[in-house]
């Protein structure tokens, strides 16, 4: 009998980004040193060409590939913000790249095979296709946070990365193979039935070591706590594009793929995993707050800040509700604006050539350079969570799901956070629009300007266009199988 073929159609934006990345290694080995710009925007355009194909393929939940791939509307929702993400990363990345001699051609390369396997992690149905599409997103992660290679920040930020990454891994895979010892099989679909159907019956100890083991692994993906501890010497020592780039891509694809694992196959085990889902919530939120107060690198408290906003959105997923999930959804959408921005002003932050990343360096910004200082001041505003720009949304709406789940304490110390991180938003305003100026910064290029503007319009006016994102992020949510 012959095998029936899979609905390759299903994975179109992931065929497209394999052609993509294939031939930009084609195009880079016959051109040589002249390949990097070439390189970069064809990889943009490969990026665009995706998020073309997913909007066309994606319609009601489908399963392919033997049931390891699943296209949903969630998948459509968190894929388009990966694919924004990184192609904006890209577009920022090519005026440092050539000002800081590290135009290579493996850059976009690995960005888009980075990408190629976040858009897996995304649309993974099996704990095997879940580790494939983790991996091939790592490997790519790894070479990229060392590529300024004769800089030892850069090389140490690689190597940390790797190291930890490797036993994040480890203890995932341990974690799948517990799983698959006590149920007999990886599928999610499966898992979601073998658990439905035991009613209130406990899970085995093993069984519930095993998604320990398993969230460990995820919780190290989104940098939350305690498995934290790579995420601020990586962000300070990675090339700045880099740093923007696993700041937002590799982020929202984790937090889609910790999303789906636990509400589809483990929903029916919402008890057991919530408590755990909940102290890493809350240790990242409380982390994430009072660590960053004695930053005096921007990097390095950004890095803090999204330890801070990790633990926001892991608050929606404690909720285990689809009102949870869409307060995921629409926290991770605007986190992409404010983060993406902000970096872009990070990479403005420039004199002489040459990158500066002292807070103090933008003393008097809002004199010297007054397009720069008021878009950073509307990011920070935003995160904080001042309404009515975007990031008021993303916490009110994961807030209200907590509440609806009846996880008050959890929401109180996550209100509590937010006013305490407001003080090193606030400080950094203070220091651009308060301090005496130090020397200008150089004008920022064009595309790192036009990135900076649109995620500021983006952030600024959110609440005129939220509620198509709201309807669209509620029926994304819809198709996860939850409880």
């Amino acid at each position: 009998m012959i095998p029936m073929l899979p609905k390759a159609t299903l994975a179109l934006p992931e065929i497209i980004l394999a052609v993509t990345a294939m031939a930009l290694m084609m195009v880079g080995a016959f051109r040589k040193q002249d390949a990097t710009r070439t390189c970069l925007w064809l990889g943009i355009l490969g990026l665009v060409a995706a998020a073309w194909a997913l909007v066309v393929v994606t319609g009601p939940r489908a399963v392919t590939f033997h049931g390891q791939f699943v296209s949903d509307y969630f998948s459509l929702f968190m894929k388009l913000l990966v694919l924004l993400g990184s192609a904006l990363t890209l577009v920022m990345s090519q005026d440092y790249l050539e000002r800081e001699k590290m135009a290579r051609f493996e850059y976009p390369v690995l960005v888009v095979f980075a990408t190629l396997g976040m858009l897996m992690m995304v649309s993974a149905n099996d704990l095997i296709a879940l580790y494939i599409g983790i991996e091939l997103q790592s490997l790519s992660l790894y070479v990229v946070a060392a590529f300024k290679r004769d800089e030892v920040r850069s090389t140490e930020a690689g190597l940390k990365y790797f190291v930890l990454g490797a036993l994040s891994s480890g203890m995932l895979l341990y974690g799948c193979s517990l799983i698959y010892g006590f149920t007999g099989t990886t599928n999610f679909d499966l898992l979601a039935k073998t658990f439905a159907g035991q009613g209130a019956a406990q899970p085995s100890i093993g069984m519930v070591v095993g998604i320990v083991f398993l969230l460990a692994g995820l919780a190290f993906k989104v940098s939350a706590v305690p498995f934290h501890m790579w995420t601020p010497d990586v962000y300070e020592g990675a090339p700045t594009p880099v740093t923007a780039f696993f700041a937002v891509a590799p982020k929202i694809a984790a937090i889609a793929l910790f999303t789906r694992a636990m509400t589809g196959p483990f929903g029916p085990l919402l008890a057991q995993w919530q408590q755990i889902v909940v102290f890493v919530s809350l240790a990242s939120m409380i982390l994430g707050a009072l660590a960053a107060i004695s930053q005096t690198n921007i990097k390095r408290l950004m890095a803090y800040s999204s330890i801070g906003h990790v633990g926001y959105a892991l608050v929606g997923l404690a909720a285990g509700t689809p009102s949870g999930v869409r307060g995921v959804m629409i926290y991770m959408a605007t986190y992409l604006f404010m983060n993406v921005g902000a970096f872009a002003c990070i990479l403005a932050m420039k004199r002489d050539g040459k990158m500066v990343e002292d807070i103090q360096d933008l003393a008097g910004l809002a004199r010297s350079q007054p397009k720069i200082a008021y878009a950073l001041a509307i990011f920070l505003f935003s995160m904080v969570g001042l309404p009515p720009l975007a990031g008021f949304f993303g916490k009110l709406f994961v807030f209200l799901a907590a509440i609806e789940a009846g996880l008050y304490f959890l929401s109180i110390v996550g209100m509590l956070a937010s006013v305490i991180g407001a003080f090193y938003y606030i400080r950094i305003i203070k220091v651009m629009f308060m301090d005496e100026p130090a020397r200008p910064f150089d004008l920022p290029s064009a595309p790192v300007s036009a990135v900076m503007g649109l995620s500021a319009v983006v952030t600024l006016f959110f609440f005129a266009a939220c509620w198509p994102i709201f309807a669209a992020a509620q029926a994304a949510a819809k198709a996860l199988q939850i409880g």
